[in-house]
């Protein structure tokens, strides 16, 4: 059983973050932030999906007063990504932002944080504190002769005493790298220096296989030692395959469950029934299911029947045909043919 390491609760719009709030699953949009319908169509898709908050990107301002008309069309909070210009992050403020996420290091000196806090502050918002490795300060960097976890820490302490000292604690913090085990090491070492709430992730991951092992390894690992508040799997491919990643990562570790976990064998040659065909026609249907089921579709005798009599619903392959299995008990024999039909079916009873 992991034991989350309690953390301060803050609040993402109408979301908890730490404290004793389930680990929320985010995700960043990938269009102009400007192109308000192609973002729109974007987000509702990744609602479907289970996201919980999503970030848009605002570099310019008119990607700022697109929030206003974005937040009218979507369920979900919306943090507002910053960089380099203190007043765009104002400006998403004003346009009705439910909190920011800037990373201090390039925001331009204190004074202009302290505007940034006094906006957030009015509005009632909280901020993530974003350290990244690619953005150290060259202060960090000389010190430490590189963006080590030690420097990333420092760093991120560093702005945590800024915060402090303009009576700011309204934050959730993040301290990535695209090195998996610079990251677990940065992050070891905050959790272990303060109790503001953890944005966990490893950063420019790659494309889907090379980033979904990737994140797997990093996030969780820390999530396994009861760090972390928030996760973003960060993909080069579609955010929505961000977020089933960051659901099926805390379905792994028995920490969230979130749709169905359907579990099937790599196949052999002992397999009688196309099993590839099966497993993906189901998880076609499926995919946006946020029914809790575990369903077994395992393609022969040797682990099939055991498999399936654990599932809620399983199959166990024979020759062209399958059992089918409903809570551990035998309900009937069905031909090859009918197999994803009647595991949908069953599925659709439990609903």
């Amino acid at each position: 059983m992991i034991i989350r390491k309690k953390t301060r609760e803050i609040s993402v719009g109408m979301v908890k973050i730490g404290g004793m709030a389930p680990v929320a699953v985010q995700s960043m949009t990938n269009t102009l932030t400007i192109d308000i319908e192609s973002t729109v169509s974007q987000i509702k898709r990744l609602e479907k999906c289970g996201c919980e908050i999503v970030r848009l990107a605002v570099p310019d301002k008119e990607s700022a007063a697109a929030i206003a008309d974005i937040k009218k069309r979507v369920l979900i909070p919306i943090i507002a990504d910053i960089h380099f210009d203190f007043r765009l992050a104002l400006a998403s403020v004003k346009a009705g932002a439910d909190a920011l996420r800037i990373n201090p290091g390039n925001i331009g000196g204190k004074e202009k944080l302290k505007a940034i806090i006094d906006c957030a502050k009015d509005r009632g918002i909280s901020i993530r504190v974003g350290v990244n490795a690619g953005s150290l300060e060259k202060e960090m960097l000389q010190k430490y002769n590189g963006a080590s976890a030690p420097a990333m820490v420092e760093s991120a302490l560093r702005q945590i005493d800024i915060f402090d000292s303009f009576n700011f604690s309204n934050i959730k913090l993040s301290i990535k790298a695209s090195d998996v085990q610079k990251t677990i090491e940065a992050y070891r070492l905050l959790s272990s220096r303060t109790d503001f709430p953890l944005h966990v992730g490893v950063t420019e991951t790659g494309s889907l296989i090379p980033g979904i092992v990737k994140s797997s390894i990093g996030i969780g690992t820390l999530l396994s030692e009861g760090i972390g508040d928030t996760i973003r799997v960060s993909l080069t491919s579609d955010p929505e395959d961000e977020v089933r990643t960051g659901f099926e990562i805390l379905k792994a570790l028995g920490i969230r469950q979130h749709g169905p976990d359907i579990i099937s064998c790599p196949t052999c040659g002992r397999c009688k029934i196309d099993l590839f065909k099966i497993v993906e026609q189901v998880e076609k249907v499926l995919l946006l299911s946020t029914l809790p089921l575990k369903i077994a579709i395992m393609g022969c005798a040797v682990n099939g029947p055991g498999e399936a009599r654990e599932a809620d619903i399983g199959i166990a392959g024979g020759d062209g045909t399958g059992v089918l299995f409903k809570k551990g008990k035998v309900v009937k024999k069905i031909p090859q043919e009918k197999i994803v039909e009647v595991l949908i079916e069953e599925v659709r009873r439990f609903m």
